[in-house]
């Protein structure tokens, strides 16, 4: 890089030793053309010699001054800012004012869908819709409301099942409830309605004891639903259902 500068430099230098000794040459001429009569010259010599003059001293200037550095164009700095930030401000450069976030249009979407999600009914509106409006209803207390199964376990123990508890209760509440099973003594009977007195049946529903019916045999359960005369009947023996649908 250091040698392109020098070589101009002693180039400039060269030239302008040149132009300086031919300015002596001319100014040493002057001299003597000027100490001849003014009249003896004619007047193309004298446009002659001014030319010379001037080219002389603009030659001189354009050598004395000072050459100008080219300008360099500014380097194009690179963005300081982080892929981050330039994301975010892209992502909102793109986003109309007006326009919602998808967190917005989403929290917007599950109000919508709660509004209009369908009601689940009540286990009141279930009772009445099964029973199509029925105002009296029997049913028989082993396999339905007991957990027992037949009239030899009742000798011993009976117990209530809690997940027919609720049901049952509502469906006192609507319907004119008897209850109904066959027993082999009185002890059975005793316990069975120790069992649904502990199991709050006849404090919180609209049943009484004297709706608890007990027989010695499956036609006297029979009989018991054909004199009631319901508009529904619950029973686990098929012999009993289809004797009842004649």
């Amino acid at each position: 890089m250091a040698e392109p500068s020098s070589s101009l430099s002693s180039s400039k230098d060269e030239l302008f030793q040149l132009i300086k000794r031919l300015g002596t040459y001319l100014a040493l001429k002057m001299s003597n053309l000027f100490s001849i009569s003014l009249q003896k010259l004619d007047p193309r010599s004298v446009g002659a010699i001014a030319g010379l003059a001037v080219a002389i001293i603009f030659t001189y200037r354009l050598m004395r001054s000072p050459a100008v550095p080219p300008r360099r164009q500014p380097k194009r700095q690179a963005p300081t800012t982080s892929s981050s930030s330039i994301s975010t401000q892209s992502n909102a450069t793109l986003m109309p004012s007006g326009a919602c976030s998808p967190s917005e249009d989403l929290r917007a979407q599950n109000v919508v869908d709660e509004f209009f999600q369908p009601v689940k009914p009540t286990l009141g509106q279930i009772v009445r819709q099964k029973l199509s409006e029925g105002r009296k209803v029997t049913c028989r207390l082993l396999g339905v409301i007991l957990e027992e199964s037949n009239p030899e376990e009742l000798q011993k123990q009976a117990t209530v099942k809690s997940s027919v508890l609720d049901v049952l209760l509502e469906i006192t509440k609507y319907c004119d409830l008897y209850l109904m099973e066959r027993v082999i003594d009185d002890e059975s009977e005793k316990i069975v309605l120790l069992a649904l007195e502990n199991a709050g049946i006849f404090t919180s529903g609209g049943l009484v004891k004297d709706k608890v019916l007990f027989c010695s045999t499956e036609n006297g359960r029979t009989s018991f639903v054909r004199q009631l005369e319901p508009d529904w009947h619950i029973d686990t023996n098929p012999e009993i259902v289809s004797q009842l649908a004649v």
